[in-house]
């Protein structure tokens, strides 16, 4: 059982022409509602671009299960199951929602594809570049764009400690533990967070950062990128060394350049 990688592809840059940049600085107040809390908001473009992307998935592979984001909210029993199902499509309509809102043009719409619990396909759309990040395990991690135009991805040499640049999120790091990591952050030349998992994907496969690092795991955030780190060169696994799988939501992620670089940040910088 398999996707077509390319017209999924061409799904997720219909979806965000049809839905969301016609919403693009256009929202009023009755389009946001707040889910979880004040950063954490859905907008009436994810839900329609979600709809338009599930329903073109459905003719594109009838027997995937799609977990999309707003439809796990709605559902939560998809998430559960996601790690047993032979064939399955994960979407996030608008990852970066608050950039979104805000009305900010950083944010993106991606897609997995898994089987059998292990992630075989990953894509990354960016609306405003109009171009995508795309991987399928075991062929690497390329940037292709509209005209048929290929690049292929390679993440950036290794460095010391001191000049990493990278981006983390500590939102979701347990309180008692948001102290110590900020602190730790002056070991390292930069660490930024773009409030979209998308793009700082995106800046790591493209060679522009040293490390990534996540604390909450939901697959629609996750499963695309940390598939294109790996086939552009990279190292993941979560806090306690293990590889990162689509059914996990806790553990925390490091992405890095190399094994010694995973090590050195689990052990100076991310020591929660």
């Amino acid at each position: 059982m398999s996707v077509d990688i390319g017209a999924l592809a061409a799904i997720l840059r219909d979806a965000a022409k049809a839905e969301v940049l016609p919403r693009f600085r256009r929202l009023d107040a009755g389009m946001v509602k707040v889910k979880t809390s004040a950063i954490d908001l859905v907008t009436e473009a994810d839900e329609a671009a979600e709809r338009f992307i599930k329903a073109r998935v459905a003719d594109l592979a009838p027997d995937a299960l799609f977990v999309g984001e707003e439809s796990v909210a709605a559902d939560p029993a998809l998430l559960d199951a996601l790690a047993d199902a032979d064939l399955a499509v994960v979407v996030d309509p608008i990852d970066g929602t608050a950039n979104y809102a805000a009305g900010l043009p950083l944010f993106a719409v991606m897609a997995a594809v898994v089987s059998k619990g292990e992630t075989i396909a990953g894509i990354i759309y960016d609306p405003m570049g109009d171009d995508w990040m795309m991987a399928e395990k075991g062929s690497g991690a390329w940037l292709r764009r509209p005209n048929g135009e290929a690049v292929r991805m390679q993440i950036a040499a290794p460095l010391p400690l001191a000049d990493m640049v990278g981006c983390c999120s500590v939102a979701f790091m347990p309180a008692v533990s948001r102290p110590q990591v900020l602190a730790n952050f002056a070991k390292l030349a930069v660490v930024s967070n773009y409030r979209v998992a998308g793009h700082e994907y995106r800046t790591f496969v493209s060679g522009h950062a040293q490390f990534l690092c996540y604390n909450k795991l939901m697959p629609w955030d996750h499963l695309a990128g940390t598939l294109m780190a790996q086939e552009a060169g990279g190292y993941a696994a979560r806090l306690d060394g293990s590889p990162y799988l689509p059914h996990h939501v806790d553990g925390g992620l490091i992405i890095a350049t190399d094994k010694d670089s995973w090590q050195q940040l689990r052990r100076e910088v991310f020591t929660y």
